[in-house]
């Protein structure tokens, strides 16, 4: 698959399936997903479904797709399977298939997902998907995994993840901001140290460089989501699942 992203979630697996294969709590936490509804099916058939995506930071995808599960494996893990495609002319991704995969162990479950897809357009949708959709959409997937974790693991709901997640940016903005003003006009204050001028002449820069740095790099605080907490490339290079590759033969999704 093109896409891969993983993570650790201390929780009960029926409490992990049941918040991703809800439409309404899959929406809350999945900051692609802004619109999911199941549709009615046959029983012992996929699940046909719409939706509609957010690919960041502005742009949008709607169409159809359908989606299966195996809840009772023998080795214990679970597996959710999904392909859908998007007609919309403006839209940048064509069609794509992906899966979840729950891996429960002594901690926890590991709770990782595998996904491509194929640009619309040729040359001008293969650069678009490289330099932006693509990079985007692995960010926003590992964003969205910690903060479902954040939410299953420590009561934070994706809402108040949301909000913290924005605070520490705004934190992050302003002290970046406050860092390159002093750097951009030090030399005048340097004259209220007096004798130590020369001294303070190199200690601000060096102060202020550092401060810089923990804007930019300092780990987020433990209630922020954060996309660098998630694998995005996995130990071992595995098949996608069976289920997929059933799911995919069916519907003819060639990704």
């Amino acid at each position: 698959m093109g896409l891969y992203t993983e993570t650790h979630i201390r929780a009960d697996l029926d409490e992990l399936w049941a918040h991703t294969q809800d439409p309404a709590r899959h929406r809350r936490w999945d900051l692609l997903v802004t619109e999911l509804h199941h549709l009615p099916h046959v029983q012992g058939e996929p699940r046909p479904f719409r939706f509609t995506a957010r690919l960041p930071p502005f742009l949008a995808l709607s169409g159809t797709g359908v989606s299966a599960g195996e809840k009772e494996r023998p080795d214990g893990t679970r597996t959710s399977a999904l392909c859908f495609s998007s007609t919309h002319p403006l839209g940048l991704i064509a069609e794509g298939a992906g899966y979840w995969r729950y891996v429960p162990d002594a901690q926890g479950v590991r709770f990782l997902a595998g996904y491509g897809y194929r640009p619309r357009g040729k040359i001008l949708g293969a650069a678009a998907d490289r330099l932006l959709v693509r990079p985007l959409l692995g960010w926003a997937t590992a964003w969205s995994f910690d903060r479902l974790r954040l939410w299953l693991e420590r009561g934070i709901t994706p809402e108040r993840a949301l909000r913290n997640w924005l605070a520490e940016l705004a934190v992050r903005a302003l002290l970046l901001t406050i860092c390159l003003a002093g750097l951009g006009g030090l030399e005048p204050l340097l004259g209220l140290f007096g004798p130590f001028s020369a001294a303070m002449a190199y200690l601000c820069p060096v102060l202020l460089l550092a401060a810089v740095c923990v804007a930019l790099f300092k780990s987020p605080l433990e209630g922020t989501p954060a996309a660098r907490r998630c694998l995005r490339a996995p130990a071992t290079q595995t098949p996608a699942p069976r289920l997929l590759r059933a799911l995919q033969n069916r519907t003819e999704t060639p990704v």
